[in-house]
Formats: C-alpha cells, structure tokens, sequence
C-alpha cells in the first residue's frame, strides 16, 4: 500500500509553501468525518494554506468552520451535490486552487462533476468499511482523483478489492485533539452533567445511532454488567435512528434506568471527562474517531476486534480487543475493567501514550501534507510537466 516514507532527516517538501486547498464536506449530521474536516482545516491554516471549506449550509461543520474563521462557501441542503458543483466550479474558474479535497462521496461527485481534475488535483477521502460501487459513475468519480486517502489498511485494501490502484491509495491517520489530563474536579463536575454520582461506575459509548455501530451489543450486555455491579451505568451519547428501538430494549431488559441516552451532544468533552471506561461495540468499524479521542483522553477501552479497530488498539496494552460483536464477550471485558483499577490505568497511559504519537493534529498534518505533495507530483508527471 502507498504510504509516506521517513528517510533520515524529513525532507522539506515543495508543499509547505503557501498552497490553495477547497476543501469540500457535504454531510449535514456531525460524526467521525466531519470532526476530522474541521480538524485538517484548521491545521492547514495553521500551517500558512488558503483553506475554503464547501459544506451544508446551516450545518454543524459550516457553523463550527465560521466560528473560527474559515472561510466557508455554503451549499443548499436539498440539493446539495448541485450546489456544490456550482461552487467548486466558481473557485477554480475565478481564484483557482492547487489541491481540491473531497472528504467523502456527495463531495466527491460534487468535485468531479465540476472537472476539478482538469484544473488541480483532486483526492478524495474514504472511510467506509464497503467496497466502492460497481456502477460506472461510482467507479469514474474514484479513478478521476489523483489520490484516495483511506483511514485505515482494513478500508485501503477495500479500495484496492474494488479496481483502484494500489499505488493510488495511501493510509492516513485520522488527528484527533489531545486534551490535557483529565482532573478529579473536571471529571466530578463532567459527572454531575450526567446525573452520575460518586460511585457509579460509567461506561460510555460516542457514535450515531445505527445497527452498524452496535449500540444493541451495549444494552444488551447491561444486564450481566449491572449483576456484577449494580451501580454500573452506560452513557450513550448520539442520536440517530436505532434510538427509539434502543431505549424500548433497555426497559424490556429492565435496565433503562442504568442508561443515559444522550442525544446528540454539542460539547462531547462532557462524555469523555465523566467516564471510567468507554466501549466501542462497531461491527465492522472503518477507523473510529470516538474510538481514538476517547484513547487520547487516556480512558481504558474495550473494543470489538473488527474493521480498522485492530490497528489501533493492541490487546492488552492500549486497550482491550473483544474477540466478536457479542454481548456477553462485550459483558466480560467490561466486568474484567471494573474489577481491576491496575488494568484501567495501565491501558489508559498505553492508549493516550499511542494515539499522542501517532493521530495527533500535528502528526496527522505532516502525513497529510506529504501525501498531497505525493499527489501533486504525481498529477505533474502525468501531465507531461516538470517536477
């Protein structure tokens, strides 16, 4: 697989001169891809690049984006591929762009229906855990960009299974913040946003609510969680559409007082800092950015061995690896944690330790930006031009 290489001393890529990047997202809802757009934006800003970011106008990334100043081009929600177009064409037709970025598939139509491989190189991001599509615009719109970044080897060997390139894939960290070390006061006050008192001992789980994601293993597990300590508690933070069905299992189960379902939340630090352990239950998971942030924030994590999962989690050192998507492999892992405060802290340090070296922001920018400069170059030799 095409990766960034380190050879002696890093080599002072042509790139890091100023570059313009649009950089588009079309997604409406704010999950892993969305928190890695504002992440990479603002990372190249921080590094001296023009950045516009093409994003649904209203949404979470578009509000976040101008809150911090970047510059944002707004797409019609109901016709969002459309009006994506229109503007990327606008860019590249009046200021132009070195470097046009989809980070996923309405994004990436949007660029290609604008031709923006005939007037800079375009990458397209991929982070699902499915093949990409046999029909033939699916396939064109892929084989048109210079460079298909994927979050993780188990989704870049999917790319490859679907006709693409080897060489035209490259594995790219995700950059999640690295916040400071957690406090017994910010996890107390955390707590009491929650309802969660001294004594319960809290679970949790960051993602949107789909059968995919395996929120049932979680609440099905309850059952044999809270028989092993009655002051278990699981905090569910997203929404989406397995919730009504999700809260109907907990009370069948007679557990829906031990469980917090907390919608989609704006400043999900709250989850993080309130939590003993965080389960990741995804049945085929492609990298997991709620997987990784919670690593970060140094919380001990069990997760199910599937997908992309196993590149970041080591079994026993930066987390616990659940054999299958079942509830009571999920149940035992989890009854394992609580009982023993030694493995908590030991995998904590391991994970914050892991993800610090590898999927911080400035780590996660020097690979992005030597894959572009890869990708760029590559797009010159093509062409016929000089390196």
């Amino acid at each position: 697989m095409c990766r960034a290489r380190r050879r002696g001393r890093r080599r002072k890529w042509r790139i890091l001169a100023r570059v313009r990047f649009v950089y588009a997202d079309l997604e409406s809802e704010w999950r892993g891809g969305q928190s890695q757009a504002l992440v990479t934006v603002r990372m190249l800003r921080a590094r001296g690049h023009e950045v516009e970011l093409a994003a649904i106008e209203g949404g979470v990334l578009a509000r976040r984006a101008a809150a911090e100043g970047i510059a944002v081009r707004a797409v019609a929600a109901h016709k969002r591929r459309w009006s994506a177009t229109r503007e990327i064409r606008s860019i590249l037709r009046g200021r132009g762009a070195d470097i046009v970025f989809a980070n996923e598939s309405h994004a990436l139509t949007a660029a290609w229906l604008a031709r923006a491989h005939r007037r800079a190189a375009l990458i397209a991001a991929r982070r699902l855990a499915y093949p990409i599509g046999k029909s033939p615009v699916a396939k064109a719109r892929y084989r048109a960009a210079e460079r298909i970044f994927a979050v993780s080897q188990f989704v870049a060997e999917s790319v490859v299974r679907s006709g693409i390139s080897a060489e035209r894939v490259a594995v790219l960290p995700e950059g999640i913040e690295i916040p400071s070390p957690r406090t017994e006061d910010g996890r107390s006050a955390a707590r009491r946003v929650w309802n969660c008192v001294e004594g319960d001992f809290v679970f949790g789980c960051v993602g949107y609510l789909l059968p995919e994601k395996g929120q049932e293993l979680l609440v099905r597990a309850m059952p044999a969680i809270c028989a092993a300590e009655p002051r278990a508690r699981l905090l569910l933070a997203g929404e989406g559409p397995m919730r009504p069905s999700l809260e109907s299992l907990a009370g069948r189960l007679g557990v829906r007082e031990r469980i917090v379902f907390a919608g989609f939340v704006e400043r999900v630090d709250e989850v993080y800092a309130a939590l003993d352990v965080f389960l990741f239950p995804s049945l085929e998971e492609p990298s997991g950015t709620s997987l990784l942030a919670a690593m970060a924030w140094g919380l001990p994590v069990a997760a199910v061995a599937r997908g992309g999962v196993p590149e970041h989690v080591a079994d026993n050192l930066t987390g616990l690896l659940v054999p299958a998507p079942q509830p009571e492999f999920i149940a035992q892992a989890a009854v394992r944690l609580m009982g023993d405060p030694e493995l908590r802290g030991r995998l904590g340090i391991g994970a914050r330790a892991a993800v610090t070296r590898r999927h911080s922001p400035e780590a996660m920018i020097d690979e992005f930006l030597r894959a572009c400069e890869e990708a760029t170059q590559s797009r010159r030799a093509r062409l016929g031009s000089s390196a």
